[in-house]
This record gives structure tokens, C-alpha cells and sequence, in this order.
């Protein structure tokens, strides 16, 4: 007697998040999982390199979701003993290079292949107020924010705009533009961000949980190739 094999059923989530254990990422997944959401995480210390091609693709063609969240990136985190460049002769090109392959080719590898294998989904991008405007010299205390993190996450915004008019109506793409969020920085980092700031501080990680509760919902079922700017009003 043939035994015929069956197939593993694909495994369908509400929200699948890139980039789920970093200072972000953690904090929004606890809060998705609370609001009754199932959530896969993606994120390299778990073993997932997204910006390997053929890892995406076939991680994409056994998962499915309603929704993906990209909050993976390269950056260069503020912490008391963090060493900047001091011009831009400094930069390397393999450097510039390490921020575009992740964080607008292996973006775009994700979102294709998300795309690919999903319909009426929705995909949330996150940008960076240094994608809209270049870094405040007088934070950095005479350091250079990498020029490869603001060039990088600039081309995010066209990028995810490509998306939404190429991938409507099947999926919705939009963009979070989130200001700077409290991690290491050191008190005097804090206190002058805080002094430029309008509302008068930097954001937490829960000051983004609106927009995406919004953005994975019904809600928002008529927008995409959007921009929301949540950063306290710093790009006023």
C-alpha cells in the first residue's frame, strides 16, 4: 500500500516582527502578545540572518501573516564610551556599505518575499528622523552619527513608497518615523535631545505601540505609501 506523505500545514500568525529583541522590538512584542496577538519573532540573535537572501525566502515560504513589522537595522548606538568619528573622512566605504545592504537591501528582501507569499497584509517600515533630516552636530558632543545610518534609512522612505504603489491593492505598505528612544545614552545625551525637543524628552519604546496597533488593523485598511512622524515633535 503508496503511503502518501502529507505536507506540514503552513503556519499562519497576526504579526510576524524583524528585528523582535532589540530595544524596540522586545518591548512591542510583550505588548502585542498582552493585546491577545500571535506573534512570530525574527531576529538575529536567534539565529535568523535576514539579510541572507535564501534564508528570507524560504523562512517567507512556510510562515504567513496578517502583518510584518521591520524593526531590524544597523546603527551605532550612544553609550558613555562610544567612539564617533570626528569627520567624515573618517568613514569607510565598507562601513556605508554594511548599513545599505541591511538596512535597505535586506529590507527590500523582506518585504518581497513577504509580499510574495501573502495577501491583504499589511507591512510596517521603520524609518528614522535621521532619515528626514541630518543628525544634530551639538548631540554628539564633536562625534559624527554614521553618515551610512541616515543615508540608509532616508532611502527606507522611498523604498517603502516603491512598495505601496507597486504591491497595492493586495498589500498595504506604510512608514514609522519614531524620534530618538531612551536606551544607554549617557544623562547629558538625554538632556540636551530633551532640550531640542518640543515635548520635552525622548520617547519610549510604548510611545510606538498606537501607530502599529493601528497599521496591522482594519483601521487602516485605506492607507498605504504613508509617513507618521512619532517623535515628539522634533522634525516641527
Amino acid at each position: 500500500m503508496l503511503l502518501i506523505k502529507k505536507e506540514a500545514k503552513l503556519k499562519k500568525y497576526d504579526v510576524i516582527v524583524a528585528g523582535s529583541k532589540g530595544r524596540i522590538g522586545q518591548e512591542l512584542v510583550n505588548y502585542l502578545k498582552s493585546t491577545g496577538h500571535d506573534v512570530l519573532e525574527v531576529d538575529l540573535s536567534l539565529g535568523h540572518d535576514l539579510s541572507n537572501e535564501r534564508w528570507v525566502t524560504e523562512f517567507f515560504e512556510k510562515n504567513r501573516a496578517n502583518s510584518l513589522v521591520n524593526l531590524f537595522a544597523a546603527n551605532e548606538h550612544i553609550t558613555a564610551n562610544a567612539s564617533m568619528a570626528k569627520s567624515i573622512m573618517d568613514f569607510t566605504l565598507d562601513d556605508i556599505d554594511k548599513y545599505l545592504h541591511v538596512n535597505l537591501t535586506a529590507l527590500f528582501s523582506v518585504c518581497r518575499q513577504f509580499a510574495k507569499n501573502n495577501k491583504n497584509s499589511s507591512i510596517i517600515n521603520f524609518s528614522s528622523i535621521y532619515g528626514v533630516r541630518p543628525p544634530k552636530k551639538f548631540l554628539y558632543d564633536g562625534g559624527l552619527k554614521h553618515i551610512g545610518y541616515a543615508i540608509s534609512k532616508s532611502g527606507v522612505l522611498i523604498l517603502s513608497e516603491y512598495l505601496a504603489l507597486n504591491l497595492a491593492p493586495d498589500i498595504r505598505v506604510n512608514t514609522v518615523i519614531p524620534g530618538g528612544i531612551v536606551a544607554s545614552q549617557p544623562q547629558s545625551f538625554l538632556n540636551k535631545y530633551a532640550s531640542y525637543c518640543p515635548m520635552g524628552r525622548m520617547g519610549e519604546p510604548s510611545d510606538l505601540f498606537g501607530i502599529v496597533d493601528l497599521l496591522i488593523s482594519n483601521k487602516s485598511s485605506y492607507i498605504t505609501g504613508a509617513e507618521f512622524r512619532v517623535d515628539g515633535g522634533w522634525l516641527i
